[in-house]
């Protein structure tokens, strides 16, 4: 399919939803309004961490916080034609891929440049799904992979570019459908960690709470397995995966209370929610280490090969972090994002970091985030999971994101493209979002 290109239309600050052409300002038309004001701090990292003014990182957040509801709504507008959305490298144009070029005056009347291209996400999300089976195959030379939606391809990451290729082929991908890209990452689990708040786990070794849910916390799976006992706060893990994916939560024992808060070192941040950021949007994390650093969300749904196993879904950035980073809670202004995983690299020289979204964890887990504005909770009794907490029954009205489970009439799906579920897209109906998996 010809590659189409419409004008950029810059997305304008806006503080509530807006209407579609209120969304729309052209990129000459001067700066846009003031969003509503942000914590000092993370302005100040953003600022330090991105070079740019603090001005700009104002600005910038309120750029993309409009840009997360645009990216929402045509996800939903557009349903199996969506082919993902993307920030340029200043935040001032979002950039949202189709596959039906009839959508463009949808995508255009939202305030966002429209780009017809040949794979739906859907389509990028299957292509990337094979990889993901294949992994047990993939040679130590091969970190990871992930779904690229600026080029419309899914990337392999290699330092062997010849071995990149032929796990590739071995997995069913033609040479069209996926980019091989020469990497020296050596990613890791950065399992000696805290990241809001330090924790422990049985005889002393540390991690990081990701974000206070109702009757416990978020953390990354490779901190602790099912059953294992936490202190400060004290606690058990309740549920845990890894390798495969990186999540777990904790249950608090009575008299623990959740904060909708991430610690700044120094200050806090406050956690108003948690939607989803686009590709291109700033993301800063707080780890014990190196403290409050910030980057850009680079890919989503990426899959990285740690010493233990192949983890898949997370989502790539370059934002740093070291050992004793791992855990640690990832925010786009107020919003959360996901909980840190691991990778490579360090805070002097740079490094690519993962981390794995956080409404995946609730999702799978039936949880409900601690946020700002709400009543902080005490932990009174356990909260109870599903008998599958792999699975929840698939219902309209929901936002699931890519990776997630679901039951149907008896029969489990997994999501392949994030989107917000309604009446008649039922996941026999519609295959191009969800794949049988029992």
């Amino acid at each position: 399919m010809t590659r189409r290109t419409v004008a950029a239309v810059a997305v304008a600050v806006l503080g509530a939803a807006g209407t579609a052409a209120a969304l729309a300002t052209t990129a000459t038309a001067g700066p846009p309004p003031s969003p509503p004001a942000v914590d000092g701090g993370l302005v100040a990292a953003m600022a330090r961490d991105l070079n740019i003014t603090p001005d700009q990182a104002v600005v910038r957040i309120g750029r993309e916080a409009a840009a997360s509801r645009t990216e929402s709504a045509l996800r939903a507008r557009l349903g199996p034609a969506f082919a993902g959305a993307w920030l340029n490298a200043d935040a001032t144009r979002l950039v949202v891929g189709a596959t039906d070029p009839s959508q463009v005056p949808a995508i255009e009347a939202a305030g966002a440049e429209a780009r017809v291209v040949a794979r739906s996400a859907g389509r990028l999300d299957a292509l990337k799904t094979a990889l993901d089976d294949n992994a047990r195959s993939a040679p130590d030379t091969v970190p990871g992979w992930y779904v690229d939606v600026p080029t419309n391809t899914v990337v392999v990451l290699a330092r062997d570019v010849a071995h990149g290729r032929a796990f590739a082929r071995a997995s069913g991908l033609a040479e069209g459908d996926v980019r091989v890209e020469r990497s020296t990452e050596d990613p890791r689990p950065l399992v000696d960690v805290i990241g809001g708040n330090a924790y422990y786990i049985g005889s002393g070794s540390r991690c990081s709470v990701g974000f206070a849910v109702e009757g416990g916390f978020v953390t990354a799976g490779h901190c602790g397995r099912t059953g294992a006992a936490t202190t400060q706060p004290s606690g058990t893990f309740a549920g845990s995966s890894f390798p495969g994916n990186d999540y777990a939560w904790v249950r608090t024992a009575a008299g623990n209370t959740g904060r909708p808060l991430v610690n700044r070192y120094p200050g806090t941040v406050p956690v108003a929610g948690s939607t989803e950021a686009p590709v291109g949007a700033s993301v800063c994390r707080s780890g014990s280490t190196t403290g409050w650093r910030c980057g850009t969300i680079q890919q989503k749904n990426a899959s990285v090969t740690y010493p233990e196993g192949t983890i898949t879904g997370l989502t790539r950035t370059n934002a740093c972090a070291e050992p004793g980073d791992s855990g640690g809670s990832w925010l786009t202004g107020d919003q959360a994002q996901g909980v840190t995983s691991g990778g490579s690299g360090n805070c002097t020289s740079g490094g690519t970091i993962y981390f794995q979204p956080v409404n995946e964890i609730l999702q799978v887990y039936g949880l409900r985030l601690v946020v700002s504005g709400g009543t902080p909770t005490s932990t009174t009794s356990p909260t109870t999971t599903t008998t599958n907490p792999g699975q929840t029954t698939w219902q309209p009205g929901v936002a699931y994101s890519a990776g997630a489970l679901v039951a149907y009439d008896g029969v489990g799906y997994r999501c392949l493209q994030g989107h917000s579920s309604q009446p008649g897209w039922e996941p026999p109906a519609v295959p191009a979002l969800w794949q049988r998996v029992g």
